[in-house]
């Protein structure tokens, strides 16, 4: 297999690293008090921002198995904060919808998003900020195909 000459150096996917974990680890403290367990924000935030959105939709999205899906999503239904309703297109999905409590239980994590995104490109130009989405996008599209990969059983090869 050829692998080619790197030009960005394993620091870059460090930093990346680092700020994700980071945030999370903010994003977990933080959202306590809205009773949410290590990572619930992401699901409820995706749920509120798509309503209607089906299980294997967050799957893809976060990067995460089902049943982890199935277990976070289980939980906020059982807080009051999702709903599943009938999918008229698929009877073996639920379509996922924010009650009125998961509504404005994402108020404050909109807030902290937004901060968080504030803090994080502090300093950088709109045309920096720009080519930062632009570049991280592509390294998701790029990632994606080895995920799909691993997540159905395959094996990278390297």
């Amino acid at each position: 297999m050829f692998i080619r000459k790197q030009v960005v150096s394993m620091d870059a996917l460090r930093a990346i690293g680092v700020v994700a974990r980071a945030l999370d680890g903010i994003a977990n403290i933080e959202f306590r008090d809205l009773e949410l367990t290590r990572g619930q924000y992401l699901y409820l935030v995706r749920i509120v921002e798509q309503p209607g959105i089906i299980q294997e939709q967050l799957v893809n999205e976060l990067k995460v198995d089902r049943a982890t899906v199935a277990r976070s999503v289980a939980k906020l239904c059982h807080q009051g904060l999702v709903e599943k309703r009938a999918n008229p297109a698929n009877a073996k999905s639920s379509l996922l919808y924010a009650t009125t409590a998961g509504q404005t239980a994402y108020g404050p994590i909109h807030r902290e998003n937004l901060y968080s995104l504030n803090q994080a490109v502090a300093g950088m130009s709109a045309d920096e900020q720009a080519t930062l989405t632009r570049l991280l996008n592509q390294m998701a599209t790029n990632i994606d195909a080895d995920w799909q990969l691993v997540k159905n059983g395959g094996k990278r090869r390297y």
